[in-house]
């Protein structure tokens, strides 16, 4: 718990090398190897009042991680993970998450005893995220996670702004990538420190075939195409 009373934001990423993300429909949450590019696998750590051990992991929308009472599917064991937001005073415990520390991994504990847990496989189990009691043999690892501390996003971020259009597939990630300047990332690759550069008046990309993306004089985004024979 020491680790979230200094850290105002993290990124969680899978025994899949993915990340926990929230999904676009603001409902649903799953795992995603886009972890540079979007602002949906940022969550913003909050204490609660009262219980020091643990925490709440609220996401770009303004709804928190959520272990629900619905089953993921009919006849399993896991329970579906939700992004909410507080309905009620007798239902706010179902957003908070007992982080437990082992070794360099984090397991995230529920209200009702069960982990956080990173499916892999076919799907419906590809990319699923479920809360589910401590799985045993093959799937031992799939309860914990990496934590990654970054900064806070900012709510006017141009890269921000492009990354949930992004979620709707208008702007590739590898574009976003492209254009990632606006960012300044330090440290090893395993652990993001994303710090705000300063604003640049037009940005393009060098790569052929991928969009150039402009500002115009009253400040709209623009894009167009270039062809490199």
């Amino acid at each position: 718990m020491e680790f979230f009373t200094k850290t105002k934001a993290v990124k969680l990423r899978s025994h899949l090398y993915k990340y926990l993300i929230a999904d676009y429909d603001q409902e649903s949450v799953r795992q995603t190897r886009h972890g540079l590019s979007r602002k949906a696998v940022v969550w913003l750590v909050e204490l609660v009042d009262g219980k020091s051990h643990v925490i709440r992991l609220k996401n770009c929308y303004g709804k928190y991680l959520t272990a629900s009472d619905l089953p993921f599917l009919l006849g399993v064991t896991g329970k579906k993970i939700l992004q909410t937001v507080p309905g009620n005073i007798t239902d706010s415990w179902k957003m908070e998450w007992e982080p437990i520390r082992d070794g360099s991994q984090l397991k995230l504990k529920s209200w009702c005893g069960s982990f956080l847990r990173a499916n892999g496989g076919a799907p419906p189990w590809r990319n699923a995220v479920t809360h589910d009691e401590p799985p045993t043999g093959s799937t031992q690892q799939w309860i914990f996670w990496d934590i990654e501390a970054v900064q806070a996003p900012e709510n006017d971020s141009l890269v921000d702004y492009l990354s949930s259009m992004s979620s709707f597939s208008t702007v590739p990630d590898d574009v976003l990538v492209a254009i990632s300047g606006d960012y300044n990332i330090s440290g090893p690759s395993s652990q993001l420190s994303i710090v705000p550069a300063a604003r640049t008046p037009r940005l393009t990309m060098a790569k052929s075939m991928f969009p150039r993306l402009f500002s115009s004089p009253n400040n709209k985004v623009c894009f167009s195409f270039l062809k490199t024979w």
